[in-house]
């Protein structure tokens, strides 16, 4: 029986697609972007971190496991406890990460029994990932949620650790095979911010992308960093001025733009 490597199942989620959703969270992930806020996904394998506790004053180290290996029955019974919210609400499930397409067959095998189940699925991806794994699972997804980063190769290579092609690609890829796509874009100041022109000239070559979502950077995941021994790069955070001149910019461009997922 196949199993998938599970870093957290979030109920009720209203970030991660339309509705009221359940978001399911696969551990793995190809890129080690130096903001991302969910290192804990990073790592395929179960790990295992020290956690500090409170107890009547005093404090505590208690183990914390961070992965669980789930079958795919147990993994669609969790989903399926919020149904009646899915329906209500035009939600669904969303798969996430880390990136779910490191775990391709697992995740064709889940999202199979999804629509089994008539529940609406929605993908949220980096883009990195063998580009049949990405076709085996189409007929599974209505939406993608498609994470873009840097569109300059050389930024992209040093600051996520890999080529963007595959991404392009996998972008230009999903386009073709006429997929519906709304576009992820992490504000990272002195890495991304001063290039909206670029990222810009890049998605009005593909009219079928009509929604863009701006996500600011924040650095409440640090402690997460520092409990799992992995250096934190911090950043400055983006002003609500600056996301508001990108949401201009966008919108300018033809584009319907929101601040958040």
């Amino acid at each position: 029986m196949i199993k998938g490597m599970i870093c957290d199942i979030k109920r009720f989620a209203v970030h991660d697609g339309p509705g009221i959703r359940t978001t399911v969270f696969l551990k793995g992930c190809p890129l080690h972007c130096r903001w991302c806020h969910n290192p804990e996904s990073i790592d395929p394998k179960q790990q295992t971190i020290t956690k500090k506790i409170s107890l009547d004053g005093k404090f505590f180290n208690q183990p914390e496991i961070i992965g669980k290996e789930m079958s795919v029955r147990e993994v669609m019974t969790e989903i399926l406890k919020d149904r009646i919210f899915f329906g209500q609400s035009g939600g669904g499930v969303t798969f996430s990460g880390g990136e779910p397409l490191l775990q391709s067959a697992f995740l064709k095998e889940i999202m199979s029994e999804c629509k089994k189940e008539n529940l609406h699925v929605t993908l949220d991806t980096c883009g990195f990932a063998v580009q049949k794994n990405l076709e085996s699972i189409l007929d599974f997804i209505d939406l993608f949620l498609f994470d873009l980063k840097i569109v300059d190769e050389e930024k992209h290579q040093e600051f996520t650790g890999v080529s963007n092609h595959p991404i392009l690609q996998n972008l230009e890829f999903l386009i073709s095979r006429k997929q519906n796509v709304i576009i992820r874009l992490p504000i990272i100041p002195q890495i991304n911010d001063e290039n909206i022109d670029e990222i810009s000239d890049l998605l009005k070559k593909y009219p079928e992308i009509r929604e863009i979502n701006l996500l600011p950077y924040h650095d409440i995941a640090a402690e997460k960093y520092h409990r799992l021994g992995m250096e934190y790069h911090r950043f400055s955070q983006p002003s609500a001025q600056k996301m508001n001149e990108i949401k201009r910019h966008f919108a300018h461009a033809g584009f319907d733009v929101k601040i958040g997922g």
